[in-house]
């Protein structure tokens, strides 16, 4: 028997917003467990200072066009404590629906939480949905420690990112507000701040930063250029302690040890052992 079709529908006339949980599916099941879905009233939502803070105005717009012709795919992700709503993912969103405007949004529900929880969330969301500017997310990884006291191999654990990103994310943080400023003012390389924050203390590394702050050292060639002869390596190495042997290219390394670990029949442990390996060893060829 032939299926029938309900006849189409023009964009103007469809409903933009349907909240039907069997539509949504969790990006994280295990950080979101518990999260109910619910429409909340954007009024009523508090926002508190997220883990993004570099925002395009045009990409909002498109954003809010986007959610007023198709709805909204993914709900934001808020935070109940004594009956007020904290958001904690999906500002961009916010902002883009207070664009068009909207009354209401489907909305993810977590109630207690705590804050390291919270933050762990924020953070994994943000990093994984939209483009998050390596700024923020070192600021990101930073706040998690001041907040939580914990050490870079509990970060790892907890924010799900290797541990040298963790360490080069906690040097980038520390540098001063002005020069991180310039650094998603003028989209300056992330390796250009790493290699500045291992210029000795003085007048060139002073020289340095001018330049960073005022856009004209954006890449690596331009820092070479103003620090000429020096050691562009970043001060601090990752603690891989990896040695290549003689005649054997960092890929063909790669290449053959995650081709050897999948032949091998290793628990569960080694593995992850094995791929920290593997993923430190690409931070290096990157640099």
């Amino acid at each position: 028997m032939a299926k029938s079709f309900a006849p189409r529908i023009s964009k103007k006339e469809r409903e933009v917003i349907h909240v039907d949980e069997k539509h949504y599916k969790l990006s994280d099941e295990k950080l979101l467990q518990g999260a109910k879905l619910d429409k909340i009233k954007l009024k009523d939502i508090q926002v508190k200072e997220q883990v993004r803070t570099k925002f395009n105005d045009d990409s909002l717009r498109e954003l809010a066009a986007n959610i007023k012709v198709n709805g909204l795919i993914q709900p934001l992700v808020l935070h109940k404590k004594g009956g007020r709503y904290t958001l904690i993912c999906g500002e961009r969103r916010f902002r883009a629906m207070s664009l068009i405007p909207l009354e209401e949004a489907p909305c993810f529900v977590l109630d207690n939480k705590t804050e390291e929880e919270l933050m762990a969330i924020q953070f994994s969301e943000n990093s994984s949905r939209e483009q998050l500017h390596y700024i923020d997310r070192a600021d990101g990884v930073a706040n998690y420690q001041k907040a939580t006291g914990a050490s870079e191999r509990k970060i790892v654990d907890a924010l799900g990112i290797c541990k040298t990103e963790v360490h080069r994310s906690l040097m980038v943080a520390k540098l001063s507000s002005d020069i991180k400023e310039a650094a998603k003012k003028y989209d300056i390389e992330k390796y250009v701040l790493l290699e500045y924050d291992g210029l000795t203390d003085g007048p060139e590394k002073l020289k340095v930063a001018d330049q960073i702050i005022a856009g004209k050292v954006v890449s690596r060639n331009d820092l070479k250029k103003v620090i000429a002869g020096k050691n562009l390596g970043p001060a601090k190495k990752p603690e891989s302690g990896i040695q290549l042997p003689k005649g054997i290219s960092a890929q063909t390394f790669l290449k053959a040890l995650t081709s050897k670990s999948k032949e091998m029949n290793l628990d569960s442990e080694t593995k992850k052992i094995l791929q920290n390996l593997v993923n430190e060893t690409k931070e290096i060829v990157d640099l």
